[in-house]
This record gives C-alpha cells, sequence and structure tokens, in this order.
C-alpha cells in the first residue's frame, strides 16, 4: 500500500535488502517529521486576522481586511436553526430564510400604505380560515376525511375564505415590486446574493464592489429593522413545494428523513430543516412575528466583513446602520434537550429507487470538543481514493462502487457518517460487513505514520485553499461563528494537526461501537427500471440529465490534481448537504474517482 509495505523486518535470512532497512526506516521517518514540521508551519501561517468588536445594542462584528481587490464580501449570520424550533412549528426558521428577502417598507412595494392595508386585511381572513381548519383536523381525527389537502374535504365556509383571500393576494400584486431587493444590490455591482438555513444556523451573504459598503450596510439594516413579511402564505406553500421536491419527489430523501428522526431520540435535531409536512402550512404570521422578534435581536446576530476596507470606518457605518436596530427584550432560550445516550443498535430496512446501499450513524461530540477532531482525521483516514475504505472495498473486495466517511460535529452534537453503494450482485450487507473489518482495524491498530501524515498535510492545504479567496472566508466565519465560535477558523487546523495515532484508534473504540450505531439499508425497490448507467437508477430525467452532463465534463477534463481538489471538496460538504443533493453528490464523486483512475494508469 505504499514504498514501504514490501519490507519484512522479520526475515531470518540475512539480505542486501535487510541491511538497507536501517536506513530506508531511518529515511522515511526523517521524512514524515520534515512534512509534520512543513504542515504545522503552513497551518500557523494560515491564520484569519480577524478583529472583533461589538455594536452599542450587543450585535458582535468580525471584520477581515483584504486589499487584494477592490470588493468586500459581506454578510450575517443569526444563530438560530431547526434546532430553536419545536413540533408545531418545525420549519420555521428555514421560512424565515426565503421571508428575509421580501423587503421593506421602502423596497418591494409602489405603495407601503396599501400593501399594510392588505397584510392587515390577509390577517383577518386567515384567522377565520384557520377556525375552519380546526374542524376540519377533528373531522380527520374522527375518520370524516383522509386528507386535509383535498379540496372537497374543506368546509363551505372555509372554500368561501379562500375565494376571499385569493381576492386579496390579487390585489397585493398590483403594488408588489418583485424581486426589488436583488435588483438594487445587482444595479450596484453586487453578486452571489443568497442565504442558507442549517440545523444551527441561518446565514445571508453577497459580494459588492468596495464603494458600495454603505449600501450594504443600509440594505441589510433595513431589512432586519422594518422588514415586511408580504406575501407570507404565498411563500409558506413555496416552502411546502421546496419540501416535496427536495424530500418527497427524490428517491432517497424521505427515507433519510426517516433515518434522521430514528437517529435522533430526543434532541430537536431529529426534526428535518425544512420542517414537518403538517407544520408548514400550520405556521401563522403572528408565530412568524413572535418568532423573529426572539430570535433575529441583535444580540442574536454577527455581522461579517471580508475584503477592501478600514475596519475603524466599517465599524462606523455599522455602528451608525445596524446600531439603529433594538436590542431585543428578551434573549432567545438555550436549547436543553441533550441526545440520550443509546442503548441498542438500531436498524432500518428500505426499498428504494436507487442502487442497492447501506448508510451507518454513530453518535459523536459536539463541535469544540477535543475528540471531534480526531474523529475528523479517522474520516479521513478511510475516506477518499487513497482512503482505506476506497481501497478495500472499491479496489480489493470489489464489493462496493463508492464508499465514504464523514464526521459532521454539530453546535450540540455531532455525527460520524460512513456508507458505500453495492457493486451488483454483492449486496448491502457485503459492504456493511466491508465497513466494520475497517472499522476493526482502526480499532486494533494504529495508524502507519506515513499514513497519518498524508491525512494531515491534506488538511493543511485545505486551510490554504480555504483563505483562497473574500467569500470561501466569510462563508467560513458564518458557518463557525453559528455552530459556536468563529475561532475556529484558526484553531481547528492546528489542533487537527496535533491528533495522534493512538487519539484515532481510542476515539474509534470509543464511538464506533454497535449499540451506538443507526444503521440504514436500502435495496431496490422491484420494478425499478434500471437504466444503461446503473448509476442514474432512481432519479427523475432531469437528475439524471444533470448527472450525464456533469459526467461529460468529467471525462473531458485531464488534469488530475484539479479533479482530486474536487473530489476532496465535494467530500467535505457531503455531510451539509440534505437528502436530494446527497444522492447527487455521491454519484458525481463516483464519476470523479473513475476519472482519477484512468487518469493514474
Amino acid at each position: 500500500r505504499g514504498p514501504f509495505a514490501t519490507l519484512q523486518p522479520n526475515l531470518t535470512v540475512k539480505t542486501k535488502t535487510e541491511t538497507r532497512q536501517p536506513r530506508r526506516r531511518a529515511l522515511g521517518q526523517a521524512l514524515g517529521l520534515a512534512l509534520t514540521l512543513a504542515a504545522v508551519a503552513l497551518g500557523q501561517a494560515q491564520q484569519v486576522p480577524v478583529e472583533e468588536r461589538t455594536l452599542s445594542n450587543g450585535m458582535k462584528l468580525l471584520m477581515v481586511e483584504r486589499h487584494h481587490s477592490p470588493a468586500v464580501a459581506g454578510g450575517w449570520v443569526a444563530r438560530v436553526g431547526s434546532v430553536n424550533e419545536r413540533p408545531g412549528i418545525t420549519g420555521i426558521a428555514h421560512l424565515f430564510e426565503h421571508m428575509m428577502f421580501k423587503g421593506t417598507p421602502t423596497i418591494g412595494t409602489s405603495d407601503a400604505k396599501r400593501d399594510a392595508e392588505i397584510i392587515e386585511q390577509q390577517e383577518v381572513v386567515r384567522d377565520a380560515m384557520r377556525r375552519e381548519e380546526t374542524k376540519m383536523r377533528l373531522a380527520l381525527r374522527r375518520g370524516e376525511i383522509d386528507d386535509l389537502a383535498k379540496p372537497e374535504n374543506k368546509t363551505a365556509r372555509y372554500r368561501e375564505l379562500e375565494a376571499e383571500f385569493n381576492e386579496l393576494i390579487a390585489a397585493q400584486r398590483e403594488v408588489l415590486v418583485k424581486n426589488e431587493f436583488d435588483r438594487i444590490y445587482t444595479t450596484a455591482g453586487a453578486s452571489g446574493m443568497n442565504a442558507f438555513t442549517s440545523n444551527d444556523m441561518t446565514g445571508y451573504f453577497i459580494t459588492v464592489p468596495a464603494n458600495k459598503l454603505e449600501l450594504w450596510a443600509w440594505m441589510e439594516s433595513e431589512r432586519l429593522l422594518r422588514p415586511v413579511f408580504r406575501e407570507f402564505y404565498a411563500e409558506r406553500d413555496v416552502v411546502f413545494e421546496e419540501r416535496r421536491m427536495r424530500t418527497e419527489s427524490t428517491p432517497l430523501g424521505k427515507f433519510q428523513e426517516s433515518l434522521g428522526a430514528l437517529f435522533w431520540e430526543s434532541h430537536p435535531y431529529g426534526w428535518p430543516v425544512i420542517g414537518w409536512p403538517s407544520d408548514i402550512p400550520a405556521i401563522t404570521k403572528a408565530q412568524a412575528d413572535e418568532f423573529y422578534a426572539l430570535h433575529y435581536a441583535p444580540q442574536n446576530i454577527t455581522l461579517i466583513l471580508v475584503g477592501d476596507f478600514e475596519a475603524d470606518k466599517a465599524a462606523e457605518l455599522c455602528e451608525r446602520y445596524f446600531g439603529r436596530i433594538p436590542r431585543g427584550e428578551k434573549d432567545a432560550p438555550e436549547v436543553v434537550t441533550l441526545e440520550v445516550a443509546q442503548k441498542v443498535e438500531k436498524r432500518m430496512n428500505a426499498e428504494a429507487e436507487a442502487n442497492p446501499q447501506v448508510d451507518i450513524l454513530w453518535h459523536t461530540p459536539a463541535a469544540g470538543h477535543p475528540d471531534a477532531y480526531a474523529l475528523d482525521v479517522l474520516a479521513a483516514v478511510l475516506s477518499g481514493r487513497s482512503g482505506r475504505l476506497h481501497k478495500a472495498l472499491v479496489l480489493g473486495d470489489e464489493v462496493a462502487t463508492s464508499a465514504f466517511a464523514h464526521q459532521l460535529a454539530r453546535k450540540y452534537a455531532g455525527m460520524f457518517n460512513i456508507g458505500g453503494e453495492a457493486k451488483e450482485p454483492k449486496t448491502p450487507g457485503d459492504v456493511e460487513a466491508g465497513i466494520y473489518a475497517e472499522v476493526e482495524r482502526l480499532k486494533n491498530g494504529p495508524v502507519s505514520e506515513r499514513e497519518l501524515q498524508k491525512v494531515k498535510n491534506n488538511f493543511a492545504a485545505m486551510a490554504v485553499r480555504r483563505t483562497s479567496s473574500n467569500f470561501h472566508v466569510l462563508v467560513q466565519l458564518i458557518q463557525y461563528e453559528g455552530g459556536g465560535d468563529w475561532h475556529a477558523i484558526n484553531t481547528e487546523i492546528p489542533s487537527i494537526l496535533e491528533v495522534t495515532a493512538e487519539d484515532i484508534q481510542r476515539v474509534a473504540k470509543k464511538y464506533l461501537m454497535k449499540e451506538n450505531r443507526t444503521v440504514a439499508t436500502f435495496t431496490r425497490k422491484p420494478g425499478t427500471k434500471v437504466p444503461d448507467d446503473p448509476a442514474l437508477a432512481g432519479l427523475s430525467a432531469e437528475q439524471q440529465a444533470i448527472v450525464r452532463r456533469i459526467s461529460n465534463q468529467i471525462k473531458s477534463d485531464t488534469n488530475r490534481e484539479r479533479l482530486e481538489q474536487r473530489l476532496e471538496a465535494m467530500e467535505a460538504q457531503l455531510g451539509q448537504a440534505d437528502g436530494k443533493q446527497q444522492g447527487l453528490m455521491k454519484i458525481i464523486m463516483v464519476k470523479i474517482a473513475e476519472r482519477i483512475a484512468e487518469l493514474s494508469e
């Protein structure tokens, strides 16, 4: 498996090869030491110079001056995600990601007064509709109707109110100015405006020309100070459709949701970020207003600027605009529900319109826990084209077409994930057995110094690449701050570089235990049509077209280093993706690995 794999120190017959062993071993040790020193130096050299300040209302401000281009990547993170919800309003954090682009009294409407009147009238009608929905839910429990969404199951009064509400929607459309928030930015030369919601946070970001920083401060502070949640119920329906497309219409989406609910026994991580299907259409604007006041208060938000500016002037600008926002009356409550210790192995068997595969999850500590770094390295030892899983399961025993490992440390708890797709006629059980064999290898013996150092070098190189642009630094700061502590941008890689082979062996024994795992096996649903390319099984025609297009691009790429970097980046992002994205990413990762193998021959 490496240049020293053929050495046999236990030979009883003295040979010339044997006499050279001490020298070769010494050279290997010297090389390992040199690589260690280089990697440590590399990690230390990539410290991001973050300056932290606090505005008068308690809002935190992080700034990183980088003057290599006349642009600023600006964003902010609200420390609120699905973990801060409760049953009945699951999905509300993600709904707010949508609502924060709807504008203000001066952005998004041609008649603010008329717009406000219509919104007030809509609430009166929706209150009456909710009273009818209560009757309909009672009828559902009694078995008088079978589905709340069916038009024929709606009460006569509800249908009258629905028609009245639709008239108000039509009236509001006459004064709406669609996508004005985005248009103002793009007209000013800004780009990349977007947002995301995760279990722990909601992040917003954009890149603006350096001379438009004040525009950014005004735009972002306005939507925090004076948001108008227009089209609230229409957007709620958009989110519900997004849920249907991402989860219910994908081969593995609905099963991944079930797996998450099975894995998390007591923790609020157990419900999906996008929300349960019964909660999304039931969220009221009054609940949204209350949620916003609590979780979007200045003391729960961090502003982040990365790029071409002077810190003192930027801080003054932020105080002038964001300092106008009153501090929240109450601090957001702490998440106190802990995951109960898992006592038995959990298993889920599913028939899906997808290739046979296995997904295994183990409970691990939260972000910032010392063991999380060792688990990161453990995952890297297993993952990638040069990792143990690929060598043993794909190249060696040929039971899998692909395999991966990932450590996901969230704010309150973590998860270690190993999975693989079976190479038919092999089964998910064969892949599962191969995975456990590699896990036992890690428990029974430390990884070699060379293997460990190679992984550490990759982490150190990753630290360099992650500071390649203002945007990449911004996104990292959003994620670290939302996940608990922005300082991790400078402490994570050095902590990883300190991990020892003994640490890896220890965490493997401590966490990767049978009673701590949840296993999902997926077999192909009978009648599922297998396309010419088996990897596309279970994908929609649109998804198959996407994979084929990307596959053609991969096949024409002759730059092995670029492909390896792309594969590494996708492996790092896999744990953050939703069910639909994970499925597509895994397929593309296999295509990249196959192309790298071709170029290596």
